[in-house]
């Protein structure tokens, strides 16, 4: 059963979402600058957007939806946010909470209910991690909705640092290099998700979120386990950043610098051209490995991938 409760918006009454004293209206202009230039360099909100904020109750989607509401003030083009929370009807879910909030900032909202914590509780065996099809599900109930709605972009919010845990949880345990981008298109090809908070430090989320007081809901209502990988990955990141300041700060850089030729990707990068004389014929793949395996098919190169 999906419930929707919509409000006006903007609306008259809504507060100044702008923390009070200095320092925290130093930490809210850095905060706005970061998600405007994360908006600004992967287009991610255009003229007449209609934008979901997804919002879960936790100090990166409050976050979120704050900064996008002072942005909006100012921004060169006019867009439409909607907050929207999705109720899993997880025990102990304070359901009052998030509408309440919302009501008092005069912000449009949305509420879906989608039982999917009985699903997940009923397919999980007793002791195993129900992160993985509960994210499932959720993106799933979110989408729909999305396309239900006619909203344009999905905004999540992922900051810098789950940014680069991604990309470290991608290498160790799966064998690639990727990440999680700023901004993508679905697999079904029908949604565009955008993740302003990109550059923004969650050390930076959580001292803000501490002087809005904003009224969290923790995450451990279900009684899931914290993924035990991604908490490995993030305490290394932790011990990194106390033993050398700013290295995750380089990492996040380096996510957006990617030279292919340095790599060894020969999808991306056109290795088998690099240097060969025009009078040369293509080397026999099939032959380098004397007859032991299967042939290599040559890679599909896009255009341009012979250089940077």
């Amino acid at each position: 059963m999906n419930a929707v409760i919509s409000l006006p918006d903007p609306a008259p009454r809504a507060r100044d979402p702008r923390p009070a004293g200095r320092d925290h209206h130093k930490l809210a202009k850095r905060l706005r600058r970061q998600v405007g230039q994360a908006i600004a360099d992967f287009g991610m909100i255009e003229a007449g957007d209609k934008v979901m904020v997804c919002l879960s109750g936790g100090k990166d989607s409050y976050t979120l939806l704050d900064i996008l509401l002072q942005l909006r003030r100012k921004a060169p083009v006019p867009f439409e946010l909607v907050a929207v929370n999705l109720d899993q009807k997880q025990p102990g879910f304070p359901e009052h909470v998030l509408p309440e909030y919302l009501a008092g900032l005069g912000v449009a909202y949305q509420i879906i209910e989608q039982d999917t914590y009985s699903v997940v509780s009923r397919v999980i065996p007793e002791g195993k991690t129900l992160c993985s099809l509960c994210s499932r599900l959720r993106r799933g109930a979110l989408y729909n909705h999305a396309e239900a709605n006619g909203f344009t972009k999905i905004a999540l919010g992922h900051h810098r640092d789950d940014r680069v845990a991604t990309f470290f949880m991608n290498l160790f345990h799966h064998a690639k290099v990727a990440g999680m981008p700023p901004k993508l298109r679905s697999d079904d090809g029908r949604h565009v998700v955008i993740r302003p908070l990109a550059y923004v430090r969650e050390s930076d989320i959580i001292d803000y979120a501490a002087a809005r007081q904003y009224p969290i809901i923790p995450c451990n209502l279900c009684g899931s386990q914290e993924n035990l990988q991604r908490r490995q990955v993030g305490l290394m990141m932790q011990q990194w950043e106390k033993d050398h300041p700013g290295r995750i700060e380089q990492i996040a850089r380096a996510l957006g610098d990617i030279r292919p030729s340095q790599m060894a990707d020969p999808s991306l990068f056109d290795f088998r051209a690099l240097g060969r004389r025009a009078d040369a014929p293509l080397p026999d793949l099939h032959a380098w490995l004397g007859g032991d395996g299967p042939a290599v098919p040559a890679a599909a190169h896009p255009p341009g991938a012979g250089a940077d």
